[in-house]
């Protein structure tokens, strides 16, 4: 198997999903050595970032850096048997015409999915995903959506697949006594202003103020200059730094394995981060903040019905949300054990996609005929032709020397240092002169 991922939480889909594909019983579960990469870009994780990840079965030196192109040469040459595609949208669609365009005599299954809630651009992502032989879904809510898409649209929907998170797990929760823990999942992109944050910054200070006796972390996903899937602007530490007053002793930024946070966990609160879903396969005590109004572009609309939505006055006044257990039953969180058969489904189909032997090409919904003003622009940001095939000049050449190596990877890191500059320092003070 291979992995291409191109964030560290699209890595932590993408090595957990090939792993459990690959950890069932029986006929139904392939045995199977899985490869990594990473796909240069603006996101590709930073070794510390691979390694809070955890324990995702593929051993971090085993990681290869490429490009679009020269991870479909590896799939030419290395002959994989199941690839996982977790990409962005548009470079799933690019590596299924990429890979359609090797006409290999037998190409490999792709599987493809989304790293979490899916609450903004359902219809452009899963098209972007459609001509994968598996698009899994991570609950029985999801795959219902996913199909009425495809099938909306004239598309075949045989792909979708009904899963579930592949990193939920951890020890049901248990109160310890004296421990009194609140967590806050912090998310790069939401809220995305700066006033915002500001806001929920405050009102954790002001609760761990309010409630000395509890221990209050602000759980961030990466450290000032690194990115994620989502481009962070106005980073929690940077805020942190002007609190009026000073932090008090019981509020603390973390970071880490977000399983290893919420073995310390008594509440979790977020405003719509998939380490809700975490808590609540755990029985964790969960609250997702309507403070900023409940808003398809803060995501936290994905949680109507669930009986979790709450406000900052309320957590202050002690309130403790529970969750509806019909909604939970839809989400596939599996908080009543059935976790363990989640992926039998995905397995028996790749199992049997896999004793097909030759499969046909990959047909995706978009083509240069369907979508030609729309396609060939996906493509060509990953020096691919409208065709799927490298644009002239474009190859995938072996290192000449570990110095000519080291000097490419210094200009990389220098880039994405300017790029990630330019975002979190430059970007806000030009807006704001705009704004004069």
């Amino acid at each position: 198997m291979a992995v291409l991922a191109d964030s560290d939480t699209r890595w932590k889909w993408g090595a957990l999903t090939a792993r459990r594909l690959t950890s069932g019983d029986g006929p139904s579960a392939p045995r199977a050595r899985t490869g990594g990469f990473l796909l240069r870009g603006r996101a590709t994780p930073t070794p510390r970032q691979l390694a809070e990840v955890g324990d995702v079965g593929i051993d971090a030196d085993r990681v290869r850096e490429v490009t679009a192109v020269e991870f479909l040469h590896a799939v030419r040459d290395e002959e994989y048997d199941v690839v996982v595609l977790a990409l962005v949208g548009g470079a799933v669609q690019a590596m299924l015409h990429g890979i359609a365009a090797l006409r290999l005599p037998v190409r490999p299954v792709l599987v493809t999915g989304y790293v979490g809630v899916v609450y903004e651009k359902l219809t452009d992502g899963l098209l972007l995903r459609h001509g994968a032989d598996v698009v899994l879904a991570n609950s029985r809510h999801d795959a219902e959506r996913f199909r009425a898409v495809y099938e909306g649209v004239g598309a075949d929907a045989s792909a979708v697949t009904e899963a579930a998170l592949p990193f939920l797990g951890g020890d049901p929760y248990r109160p310890e006594p004296g421990r009194d823990t609140l967590v806050f999942a912090a998310q790069p992109s939401v809220p995305g202003n700066r006033a915002d944050r500001t806001y929920l910054l405050r009102r954790l200070v002001e609760h761990a103020r309010l409630h000395p006796g509890r221990e209050v972390l602000l759980k961030l996903r990466s450290k000032p200059g690194e990115h994620t899937t989502h481009i962070e602007e106005h980073p929690y530490q940077r805020l942190a730094e002007r609190v009026p007053g000073g932090l008090p002793p019981n509020f603390r930024l973390v970071y880490g394995h977000m399983g290893e946070v919420l073995d310390r966990t008594d509440l979790l609160v977020t405003v719509s981060s998939t380490a809700a879903l975490e808590a609540l396969h755990r029985r964790i005590p969960t609250a997702v903040l309507t403070d900023l109004g409940v808003r398809e572009a803060l995501g936290n609309h994905h949680f109507t019905g669930s009986g979790l939505l709450t406000s900052f006055d309320h957590l202050d006044a002690g309130a403790r949300p529970r969750p509806d257990p019909a909604w939970l039953a839809g989400q596939g969180v599996a908080a009543d054990g059935g976790y363990a058969t989640a992926y039998d489904t995905a397995r028996a189909r790749v199992t049997a996609l896999l004793a097909r032997g030759r499969l046909p090409g990959p047909a995706p919904y978009y083509t240069p005929a369907t979508a030609p003003g729309y396609l060939p622009g996906i493509l060509a940001r990953h020096h691919l032709d409208p065709d799927g095939r490298p644009l002239p000049g474009v190859t995938a050449p072996r290192e000449a020397g570990r110095v000519r190596t080291a000097v490419r990877e210094a200009v990389r890191d220098a880039a994405r240092g300017a790029y990630r500059h330019g975002v979190q320092r430059v970007a806000p003070v030009v807006r704001r002169m705009g704004e004069l």
